[in-house]
């Protein structure tokens, strides 16, 4: 193909081309996806942790306080005054008073009894024992035992830094007594699940940000096939596809199957549109080649005339002959050409029944009437009507006969024949003349085309193949040299009408 007729490249797309990969930074969909996993798992693990704890400390001071509350009851059942409980030292409780006395620099022990004076509020002597300095702790600690006795719940107080929970009644002498139980265990304890709590879910979230990353990573190279695919097609190669990956997810592989749907589209339209160019580029430089002749030859004529060189009156008519005639044939092709145009656009046609019998015999008798020593068979009895535009399969029979006419000898046979058939009408002229080659045979219906440079314009086949296909028809050819040319249009019983 000539160097001018080669269908262009596809144009680069503008600007950069796009990257293959995802980016890494903050931007990147696979970290935003992974700080969103990784910000839910922490959601969720920050309110299990809170949750567990708050249940395990509620459930440890339930405990607690059931203690307190059972040993307040029974000693408030005693109905036992301070002076009884001197007397009596062999009572379980009052033991908790005999412990020896303790320095400031011991820790408080765990369970606090002491017996505080109502008026002044102060830890008082019991069994002879003095009070230590926790249990003062405590008597100071709780500035007003009364609210601590009439309370059904303990409440938390500190003693001497450390975490109590405290609860009191009041004797029958007046006499308060407090009693209080320590938490610092619990408090120590809690901490310890809170730090357990905190470096196994900063393990998890660790281990969730690796998987998350590899995982995105997997499902995400589809999408950056598809980068590459339309980067590939960007630089020009339309046959590149996005291909498929084992195991993919249903939302990605039906994008990849629309996408590459798309594509097909895509290249289809772009081969179709390179096709119709190099056509119509062929097709300009055929009908410039078709008109320069005439108008050459009509222009010679001309000078001859103007320079005074045709004298005689038979040289000026033949000059005047030839110029008409080569008007009629310009004429001619410039139909030819308007009715190839209108074709292009699918015009509306004109239907009504239409007896094609009646067409094949009128259609014989002309060729009869041009060559009358050619053999005519017509094969066209009765009526055959079909739903058609007159005038179109008119033309089209007058094509198919004139090229009988054109491109075979006088005397070879020819037969038209009409028939119907599994819901078609099929029309059939056939001649016995040498017939084409098949690469002839396969380019019969391109503009402009003549097999070995016989006469004509080369436009007869493309009307009648435009012409049939307007009323949605299809047209064949069947030859072979030295066994002639059959053509057959096969139109559909009712032409359908167009949208």
């Amino acid at each position: 193909m000539p160097r001018s007729l080669r269908p262009p490249r596809p144009p680069r797309l503008p600007g950069r081309r796009p990257r293959l990969h995802a980016t890494r930074g903050i931007h990147s969909l696979r970290v935003k996806l992974t700080l969103a996993n990784v910000a839910l798992l922490a959601l969720g693990i920050v309110a299990a942790t809170a949750v567990s704890l708050m249940g395990m400390r509620h459930y440890l001071l339930d405990q607690i306080d059931a203690e307190l509350t059972q040993t307040r009851d029974s000693l408030a059942g005693s109905h036992l005054t301070m002076r009884q409980i001197d007397s009596i030292a062999v009572l379980g409780f009052a033991r908790d008073w005999a412990v020896p006395g303790e320095g400031d620099d011991r820790p408080a022990p765990d369970t606090l009894f002491v017996a505080v004076d109502g008026d002044t509020g102060e830890a008082v002597t019991v069994l002879g024992v003095a009070p230590t300095e926790a249990q003062r702790g405590l008597a100071k600690a709780v500035t007003d035992p009364g609210v601590l006795a009439d309370d059904t719940e303990p409440h938390d107080v500190t003693v001497r830094g450390a975490p109590y929970r405290a609860t009191g009644t009041r004797l029958p002498d007046g006499t308060d007594i407090l009693l209080a139980t320590s938490t610092d265990a619990l408090h120590k304890g809690i901490a310890k699940a809170l730090k357990l709590d905190l470096a196994v879910g900063t393990l998890l979230l660790a281990l969730l940000a690796c998987l998350t990353l590899f995982s995105v990573r997997r499902r995400m190279l589809p999408l950056e096939d598809m980068v590459e695919t339309s980067s590939a097609i960007a630089e020009g190669d339309l046959t590149r596809r996005i291909p498929s990956r084992h195991h993919p997810t249903q939302e990605v592989e039906q994008l990849r199957l629309a996408l590459n749907a798309m594509l097909h589209q895509v290249e289809s339209a772009y081969r179709t549109r390179e096709r119709t160019a190099a056509q119509l580029r062929r097709f300009v430089a055929d009908a410039s080649h078709e008109l320069r002749t005439p108008l050459a030859a009509i222009r010679g004529y001309l000078q001859l005339y103007d320079k005074g060189m045709l004298r005689d009156p038979a040289e000026r008519k033949r000059a005047w002959d030839r110029m008409t005639g080569e008007a009629d044939r310009m004429g001619h092709l410039v139909d030819e050409l308007l009715t190839l145009a209108r074709l292009d656009q699918q015009p509306e046609l004109r239907l009504r029944h239409v007896d094609v019998s009646c067409l094949v015999r009128d259609a014989a008798e002309d060729l009869r009437a041009q060559q009358p020593g050619r053999p005519v068979t017509v094969g066209a009895d009765g009526a055959l009507l079909v739903h058609a535009d007159e005038s179109g399969l008119r033309q089209v029979l007058g094509n198919l006969v004139a090229n009988v006419r054109t491109h075979t000898p006088a005397d070879v046979p020819v037969r038209l024949g009409v028939e119907r058939a599994d819901g078609v009408v099929r029309l059939c002229v056939a001649d016995e003349g040498p017939g084409l080659a098949a690469e002839d045979a396969s380019r019969i219906f391109d503009r402009f085309f003549r097999a070995g440079g016989g006469a004509g314009s080369g436009l007869g086949m493309a009307i009648v193949q435009g012409l049939v296909r307007a009323h949605g028809g299809d047209v064949a050819v069947c030859t072979a040299p030295g066994e002639g040319l059959t053509v057959t249009v096969t139109l559909p019983a009712r032409t359908p009408v167009r949208p």
